[in-house]
């Protein structure tokens, strides 16, 4: 029957709608919080007067008991029916049918609108801003901490706002009912009331913040013990090769050591204000029945307000305990929200130019023109380097470890912000063409394939948004993986491209993951080509497989290809030594083992002579 209803108001948020994802959320909590709120602020305020609403009729519920108790005391039966029959109808009208109207209508706006799209939203926005962030920021941090932050923030954010504008709100209603109705039976009743709220306040002002301290201190203890433990998980080979579970099992035991002292030292506050609190609802009690029996002593209370009194009485003390806590929450959420602000609201390092457009690739020729760049270290690592890579050439990157090799390739997929110069493609400076284009012309086969935790179909689909299942096979055979693949599965019964490969896809080989990658990069086809020790998880082998089938798909291609086993580039249009972020040689390889440079002793060390290659066996530009 509310299905319809339910699904209209449902759609009422859109979880997904388009925003500005370059746009730097606020700093400063509140600005940050209105920042993610200030789009349903209309359903926020139907929220707040629909609690009104709700908070008024149950307040004067406990009048009406009141004044019925009276009705029944004064009155005779046939009197009670007969004057004041349309009055009692009304008020079980009022009870009956539009306390729960009111109630269905603030619920289905806080439960049906809010509470599930804007938790998601929040979420959703910062996710996708954070996507944004350069390859720096995921470096420096934990990525279950930055998921955490991620999904906490929709979710601290919605529950301070929903709590502060719905639940305070009814109370505050409440308590100003109680007072008003005291006020006007007798200041005597009132006082107690009166200070009773005075002390509640004051326990308050010092349980908030000593709360908010600990708790803080507690969330730290639970990020620190996470992002440990998942250390461990993440890295679990390394821990067994190692031999090292008893000093994670150490390091996780000293962490949750802190987690349970600051999670102990915030269970004392609570119970200390509990008790405190349960001591002044007891006296507040005690008082107002007190004042209530002398009222009525005196003839100045009839029976009924004595009922309404001590009531309204009960019911504040009931809420005060919810309300401690309440207030509680509302700080941890606000704290969360601090938390996640911090990690996320940060401008992104690397963005788009705002002139940026998107890459036209026709031949593939790439420039590098008087490239500086240090990794923000006084000492450059390229100081005004220049390179031209001609269209279709095929070069290689030859030097030891901590010559630049993989970093000149990152800076050509703008990575990193160059300090100064710039890299063309094609003529068009990569600073003013979006990221995403520009990558998209790019493919890469890294030393380092860790895979999503998805199908091996999937894994190599992520190479070409659309790809069919006979491109991603015939990928896969050109690869030397179709065969392997067909043979696996995983614990739940998927069997060859349906089957999931583990987290950074550790249930296969390292040659195995490696060639699922070069399947990837094969059905990407994108005309500039990375290859950065592509072959160096594979036996000589499935080396060899593989080498032919690279290339084919070098063929018409720009490549760039690092390896330190130099034999596996030897064949290339042009090799280019570099040494300490300086092109120290370059030409073909049997020119640099004709000079007797650096390259030629780093080919006497690897091969222990000199390896002729027939033109015929050349790789065609």
């Amino acid at each position: 029957m509310f299905a319809p209803l339910f699904r209209f108001l449902e759609s009422r948020i859109d979880v997904f709608a388009p925003f500005d994802e370059r746009q730097t959320p606020p700093t400063g909590v509140f600005r940050f919080m209105w920042h993610h709120i200030k789009g349903v602020k209309g359903w926020m305020a139907l929220i707040m007067l629909t609690g009104l609403g709700f908070s008024g009729i149950e307040a004067a519920m406990y009048l009406m008991v009141g004044w019925f108790v009276d009705l029944l005391t004064k009155n005779s039966p046939e009197q009670v029916f007969s004057e004041h029959g349309w009055l009692l109808i009304g008020a079980a009208l009022v009870v009956t049918v539009a306390r729960p109207l009111i109630y269905f209508a603030n619920h289905a706006i806080v439960d049906q609108v809010v509470v599930p799209q804007i938790t998601n939203q929040i979420r959703w926005r910062n996710h996708v801003y954070t996507l944004g962030h350069a390859l720096s920021y995921f470096q420096n941090d934990f990525a279950g901490r930055l998921s955490s932050r991620v999904i906490q923030a929709g979710q601290a954010i919605r529950g301070a706002t929903i709590e502060v504008i719905d639940d305070l709100w009814y109370a505050l209603i409440f308590a100003s009912v109680a007072i008003g109705f005291f006020g006007s039976t007798s200041l005597w009743l009132a006082m107690p009331v009166i200070v009773w709220l005075a002390a509640y306040v004051a326990l308050l002002i010092y349980f908030v913040p000593r709360a908010k301290k600990r708790s803080e201190a507690n969330s730290l203890g639970r990020s620190s013990t996470t992002g440990r433990i998942v250390d461990a998980y993440t890295n679990i080979l390394t821990v067994k090769l190692f031999a090292r579970a008893d000093a994670e099992r150490s390091a996780v035991r000293d962490s949750l050591t802190r987690w349970n002292a600051s999670f102990l030292n915030l269970s004392r506050l609570i119970t200390g204000v509990s008790v405190i609190l349960q001591t002044m609802n007891s006296l507040l009690v005690v008082a107002t029945a007190w004042l209530c029996l002398h009222l009525w002593s005196q003839g100045e209370m009839t029976p009924g307000a004595v009922a309404a009194s001590i009531g309204l009485v009960l019911r504040l003390v009931q809420m005060s305990s919810w309300l401690i806590h309440l207030v509680r929450g509302i700080f941890e959420n606000i704290g969360s929200v601090q938390e996640s602000m911090e990690t996320i609201a940060k401008p992104h390092d690397l963005p788009d130019a705002p002139d940026a457009v998107p890459l036209q690739v026709t031949q593939g020729g790439v420039r590098f023109e008087h490239v500086r760049f240090n990794y923000g270290k006084p000492q450059g690592l390229f100081e005004n380097l220049d390179l031209e890579i001609k269209p279709g050439e095929k070069i290689g990157l030859v030097g030891p470890s901590g010559a630049g090799k993989s970093t000149l390739v990152n800076l050509l997929l703008r990575l990193y912000p160059l300090d100064s110069g710039r890299i063309l493609v094609d003529g068009q400076d990569i600073a003013h063409v979006t990221q995403e284009s520009l990558r998209s012309q790019i493919g890469m086969v890294t030393q380092d394939n860790s895979l999503l935790h998805r199908s091996i179909g999937d894994n190599i689909a992520y190479g070409r948004t659309g790809a069919t299942q006979d491109e991603i096979a015939a990928a896969a055979k050109r690869a030397a993986a179709h065969d392997f693949v067909l043979g696996l599965s995983d614990q739940d019964g998927r069997q060859g491209f349906d089957s999931r490969v583990g987290e950074r896809g550790v249930k296969l080989s390292g040659g195995q993951r490696q060639r699922i990658a070069i399947a990837r990069v094969l059905l990407k086809d994108a005309p500039i080509l990375i290859l950065d020790e592509a072959t160096s998880a594979l036996d000589s082998e499935v080396e060899a497989e593989i080498q032919a089938q690279l290339s084919t798909l070098m063929e018409g291609k720009t490549v760039i290809a690092i390896a330190h086993r130099l034999s596996t580039i030897a064949a290339l249009d042009r090799l280019i030594v570099l040494d300490k972020g300086r092109i120290v040689d370059m030409g073909s390889h049997d020119e640099l083992v004709r000079r007797g440079g650096l390259y030629a002793r780093l080919w006497a060390r690897q091969s222990g002579g000199f390896l002729a290659l027939a033109d015929s066996e050349r790789i065609p530009a």
